[in-house]
C-alpha cells in the first residue's frame, strides 16, 4: 500500500495470466490447514477479538486524504455476511474523507501459510483498495527494510487491473525496482474474487480467483531482498487519492463506496 506512482506499468492485453509452459514451471503447495478465519457471520462491528483500527490522517506516507476511523459502523460494519469498509465524503472539513484501516496485529499474525480474501472492490476514480501484510515487529528496521506484502491494490482508474507486489530495502518503489505484477480482472466491482498468496520460506506466489499469474523467489541473499521469515500481520482498507490512487484526481460522486469482503481465511502450510 506504501506506493508512489506506477504509471510506468503497463499491462499487455495478451499476457495477463502465465501462459501455461510457465504456470506448469511455478512451484506449488497444495496441503493447507486453516489456521484463523473471519467468516462474518455475525452483525455490527468487525469481531474485536480478531481486529484493531490504525487512525488518523496523516497521508500514511501517500499523500492520501481520508481520516482513518475507530469502531464507526459508518466506516466499518458486519451486515448479510459481509465486512463492508466504506469510504465517505462528508462534503468538507478537514475529516471530508472518512474510511477505515482494519489490522490484525497481535490478533492473528503469520510466518508462511497461505492467505485467501473474497473481496468485492468499490468502484471509483480516486478509490484505492488494499489487501495486503506488514511485519508485525519490524526486525530488520522500518520500511522498507522489513518487506511489506501486497496481496492486492487496486485503483479507480485502471478499472481492469490488479496488482500483487512485494518490497524490501532492495527492491522497491522509491528505487523502482519493486517486485510487481499486474493482471487483467473481470467485474472486480460486481463480483466477488478470491485474491490470495501462498508464502513459503524460498518463494511467494499470487494468485487471482485460484490461478497463479506472479512468483517472486527467495534469491538466498539476505534480508535485503528477502526480510519475509518473520511474523506478518493483514491489513484491509479503502484509501481516497494518494500519489498512486489519486494520480487522476477523485470523483467526488462515487461516495459512499465500500469494499465488501466475504472472508478471510489464513492457512498453515503443511510439510
Amino acid at each position: 500500500m506504501k506506493k508512489s506512482i506506477y504509471g510506468f506499468l503497463v499491462i499487455a492485453a495478451g499476457c495477463c495470466y502465465m501462459a501455461t509452459a510457465q504456470a506448469q514451471s511455478i512451484k506449488r503447495h497444495q496441503k493447507w490447514k486453516l489456521a484463523w478465519s473471519d467468516e462474518f457471520n455475525y452483525a455490527g462491528l468487525p469481531d474485536s477479538t480478531k481486529w484493531e483500527y490504525q487512525t488518523g490522517k496523516s497521508g500514511w506516507g501517500n499523500n492520501e486524504l481520508q481520516f482513518y476511523t475507530a469502531a464507526d459502523t459508518s466506516n466499518a460494519k458486519v451486515e448479510n455476511g459481509n465486512l463492508y469498509i466504506t469510504a465517505r465524503n462528508s462534503g468538507s472539513g478537514d475529516h471530508q474523507y472518512t474510511s477505515a484501516r482494519m489490522v490484525t496485529k497481535n490478533k492473528g499474525d503469520w510466518k508462511y501459510g497461505k492467505l485467501e480474501v473474497r473481496a468485492k472492490l468499490p468502484k471509483g476514480r480516486g478509490l484505492w483498495p488494499a489487501i495486503w501484510m506488514l511485519p508485525t515487529d519490524n526486525g530488520y528496521g522500518g520500511w522498507p527494510e522489513s518487506g511489506e506484502i501486497d496481496v492486492m491494490e487496486h485503483v479507480g482508474y485502471m478499472k481492469d487491473s490488479i496488482f500483487g507486489s512485494l518490497h524490501s530495502k532492495t527492491y522497491n518503489h522509491i528505487i523502482g525496482t519493486q517486485k510487481t505484477k499486474g493482471v487483467f480482472i473481470k467485474n472486480p466491482y460486481d463480483k466477488f474474487h478470491v485474491y490470495a498468496v501462498e508464502w513459503r520460506p524460498d518463494h511467494i506466489t499470487f494468485l487471482l480467483d485460484g490461478k497463479v499469474y506472479y512468483q517472486v523467489a527467495n534469491e538466498h541473499k539476505g534480508h535485503e531482498g528477502w526480510p519475509f521469515d518473520k511474523r506478518f500481520y493483514l491489513l484491509l482498507n479503502v484509501a481516497v487519492g494518494g500519489n498512486w490512487g489519486g494520480k487522476e484526481g477523485v470523483d467526488e460522486t462515487v461516495f459512499p463506496a465500500a469494499m465488501q469482503v466475504d472472508y478471510v481465511r489464513m492457512y498453515d502450510w503443511m510439510q
